[in-house]
């Protein structure tokens, strides 16, 4: 099976493209309303907010026809377990953005479910907002029975602020199986600095430290119940429950210098248990030894719902095999596909919106480089696909287009509120004569719409000289009118100070040139994107000032 990274909604992806029993370990870390004011969450219908005004970050979930529709589906699906479930908890929070989070989720999980292996795992990440609720779901999907483990990671440190209640920092994971034959590889926690040197108190002269740990059978074996004469000359008798092992290791622990000789003749002969061969503590399920992502970790993207990468290998490392199949189905900036491939599985990612999907694709670009074989679906591949996705959704459309050139989204304010700015490319500056070199950004601006005209262009001008912008790159889906050629050309030319070479201060580019090939002109980049990981030879190589 290809790595594939979908685009789309998760219950339309999981429906037309993922088979029944194909996945072996779910994780999924569903966003409801993230970095808000959880107050929000029980308003009714009626309340403010509209959904043209919340960003691509945050919650889209509230009670509407798609709610409704969720609803019903759940109520249909011949699960009557969660289709009571879920009538009950509408008949007690009404119709309101929880309610419709629950009924979206419940519809969702049913489907992870079928897609599931008899030997696969879940693991659903949320906070306390929502968990309770999300709880009694996967009991009716899953099954009570088969609910393994509820997982705390402290996701932050101590907050200084907190008022009249309780810090809030931690999260929660659920983890759940489809069957009892689900895998399992033990994980284990490593005890380190003080703590290490309290569990292995005692050292042997070569240094080696251990702890001394009973030869008692923690039950009655009769055929274990032998005196022995160790090598020190004493004999010592069983506990009444027998020894742990039998004779035969009892005197190759001896000849090994493993026994543990107590003080006195008739004390408890016991074992050394050396710390270098010891794999750890087996793990619990207070997760307190991952931190979160600092401001400054090298694996920070910028993304505020980001998880910290050793959390998803731990995660996938005891549910998965090398080879199995990782599906995260709200993936978000992509961590739990990165630590699949890290870890030798395959993976599935699925999100909604193209900022990840673009922001998922540069991620595994910079890890993983040519070599990585992963498919893309859902994105446009033609100039109907991408008209199709401008007209119907522009603001995607935006985040598409903006990383498909190589810049990045701006995520200053939200939608309809960008002050005239869609994103960035981003150059280095380099003045040969100073010998100094800086980092630029090239302006972008997208107009999905059909009507465009010099009036935009103007305006565009106006905010690169807002922003004191070398380069301005105007977006549009249509030709641009010779009016708007002119106004871009009356712009003038930036002259690269390091190399000479000239580029056009305000470009209009088309997705007609996109889908032929070309690129905004601007200083060359580090990062190169696009036809490299499709496999395809770049039309601009070798082209001064080409994005690619």
């Amino acid at each position: 099976m290809t790595n594939r990274l979908y685009y789309g909604d998760n219950l339309d992806v999981l429906r037309e493209h993922i088979a029944s029993e194909s996945i072996d370990l779910i994780y999924l870390d569903p966003p409801f309303n993230s970095n808000a004011n959880y107050n929000i969450l029980f308003k009714s219908p009626a309340g403010k907010a509209a959904d043209s005004q919340i960003e691509a970050f945050e919650d889209t979930w509230h009670w509407n026809d798609k709610a409704e529709a969720a609803f019903h589906d759940v109520m249909t699906s011949g699960n009557t377990d969660v289709a009571e479930l879920l009538r009950a908890m509408r008949g007690f929070l009404k119709e309101n953005d929880m309610m419709a989070y629950l009924a979206m989720m419940a519809v969702r999980l049913i489907e992870l479910h079928r897609v599931l292996k008899p030997t696969g795992s879940l693991y659903l990440h949320c906070d306390p907002t929502a968990s309770h609720y999300l709880k009694l779901l996967l009991d009716g999907v899953f099954g009570a029975n088969n609910f393994k483990t509820e997982i705390i990671w402290k996701r932050t440190f101590a907050h200084g602020n907190v008022g009249r209640t309780y810090g809030d920092v931690t999260d929660t994971i659920f983890f759940y199986v489809k069957s009892d034959q689900y895998i399992w590889n033990q994980p284990y926690k490593q005890v380190i600095g003080a703590k290490l040197d309290k569990k292995y108190p005692n050292a042997d002269p070569d240094g080696r430290r251990w702890q001394s740990v009973t030869l008692r059978n923690p039950g009655v074996r009769p055929n274990l119940h032998y005196p022995y004469e160790a090598s020190n000359g004493v004999t010592y008798q069983p506990h009444p429950n027998g020894w742990s092992c039998n004779l035969e290791r009892m005197q190759r622990y001896d000849r090994e210098g493993r026994l543990h000789f107590p003080s006195k003749p008739d004390g408890a002969l016991r074992l050394k248990m050396y710390q270098d061969e010891s794999k750890g503590e087996r793990l619990q399920s207070l997760w307190d030894d991952i931190p979160p992502i600092s401001s400054q970790a090298q694996e920070r993207l910028g993304y505020p719902t980001q998880k910290p990468l050793a959390l998803l290998e731990r995660i996938i490392n005891a549910s998965s095999n090398e080879g199995d199949v990782v599906l995260d189905p709200f993936c978000g900036c992509g961590t739990a596909v990165d630590a699949a491939q890290k870890l030798g599985r395959r993976w599935i990612g699925i999100d909604v919106t193209h900022l990840s999907i673009g922001l998922i694709e540069r991620r595994m670009q910079d890890r993983y480089g040519d070599a990585l074989d992963y498919e893309v679906i859902g994105t446009p591949n033609d100039t109907d696909s991408a008209l199709k996705l401008a007209a119907e959704e522009p603001h995607q459309f935006q985040y598409w287009i903006t990383q498909a050139i190589g810049g990045q989204p701006y995520q200053g304010g939200r939608k309809g509120a960008d002050r005239g700015i869609d994103g960035y490319i981003y150059y280095t500056r380099t003045d040969a004569m100073q010998g100094k070199s800086s980092t630029e950004a090239a302006i972008i601006s997208v107009k999905a719409g059909q009507r465009v005209g010099v009036a935009m262009v103007r305006d565009l001008k106006g905010v690169m000289e807002r922003e004191k912008a070398e380069i301005g790159i105007f977006v549009c889906v249509i030709a641009p009118t010779r009016e708007m050629e002119r106004e871009a050309a009356a712009a003038g030319v930036y002259v690269d100070p390091g190399t000479q070479q000239t580029y056009p201060r305000l470009q209009i580019y088309t997705l007609a040139e996109y889908f032929a090939g070309l690129r905004p002109k601007v200083p060359m980049l580090n990062r190169q994107i696009g036809y490299k990981k499709a496999g395809r030879a770049d039309p601009n190589e070798g082209r001064q000032g080409s994005l690619l």
